[in-house]
């Protein structure tokens, strides 16, 4: 959690108990104790309702997070079928497409995994798919052995392609912003409701609803941290790439 967020907390904190400060010297709690039952059944109901909607967006962006990783690793993995099958390709298409899909691998990896977080991609990988699909289409197969290598690096680039698009379609995941304004209003009459009851002791009444107060901004919170699949804390690494270049050897 950065500071920024840490700060959101305290703010709100400082603000939730101000706001309860003000209404027990405004409404005494022997006024508000008299409409405990009805405060508490009402209240109830709409904490049910505020924890399945919370439940339900946390579900879904822990979803299109682990989907995205999913997608990452898929896509890497065509990459290094197409990469494995230009080992067996001889000079100078076999050499120049497995030149291709390293550097294909290093551009997702240091240009476009940073443009993805601000909801971009990289030409010049778009570019070295165009190439990558163009080698594999070049090779021209003389023996049983290479038509079978041939099909299977057609398959993998098209993989590779229909991943890629995926793993792009996905940079655009988020919550909606209707499902934002629900949250923060359905957040705030969770914790209004609090204000509602009278407690004689104010000390455990104000713990309670900073309490509730705090779980509810944590809780958006972290929704925030995970609305993006590549970015926030939770940010889909390019772990995937990193492992395809680890131990490969050396280029021909």
């Amino acid at each position: 959690m950065s500071l920024m967020d840490i700060g959101t907390v305290l703010l709100v904190l400082l603000v939730l108990a101000v706001a309860l400060r003000l209404l027990q010297r405004w409404v005494p709690h022997p006024v508000r104790e008299a409409h405990n039952d009805v405060a508490g059944f009402i209240f109830a109901a709409v904490g049910v309702i505020y924890a399945v909607l919370v439940a339900f967006v946390v579900v879904t962006v822990w979803t299109n997070d682990d989907s995205a990783r999913k997608t990452t690793f898929q896509e890497a993995d065509s990459l290094a079928g197409i990469y494995w099958i230009s080992r067996e390709l001889p000079a100078p298409l076999g050499p120049q497409l497995e030149q291709q899909t390293l550097t294909y691998a290093r551009t997702v990896m240091d240009s476009e995994w940073p443009l993805m977080a601000s909801h971009q991609s990289s030409a010049a990988a778009t570019d070295l798919v165009y190439q990558i699909r163009d080698s594999v289409f070049a090779i021209n197969p003389s023996s049983v052995q290479q038509q079978v290598l041939y099909e299977h690096a057609v398959s993998h680039m098209e993989d590779l392609a229909s991943q890629r698009r995926a793993r792009l379609n996905e940079v655009d995941d988020e919550v909606p912003t209707l499902l934002w304004v629900a949250l923060i209003v359905g957040g705030v009459l969770t914790v209004g409701f609090t204000f509602l009851f009278g407690l004689p002791n104010t000390m455990a009444h104000a713990l309670m609803v900073l309490s509730l107060g705090g779980l509810v901004v944590i809780s958006l919170l972290v929704i925030k941290e995970m609305n993006f699949p590549f970015t926030g804390v939770t940010a889909v690494k390019p772990t995937a790439f990193e492992v395809f270049l680890q131990r490969l050897p050396p280029p021909r």
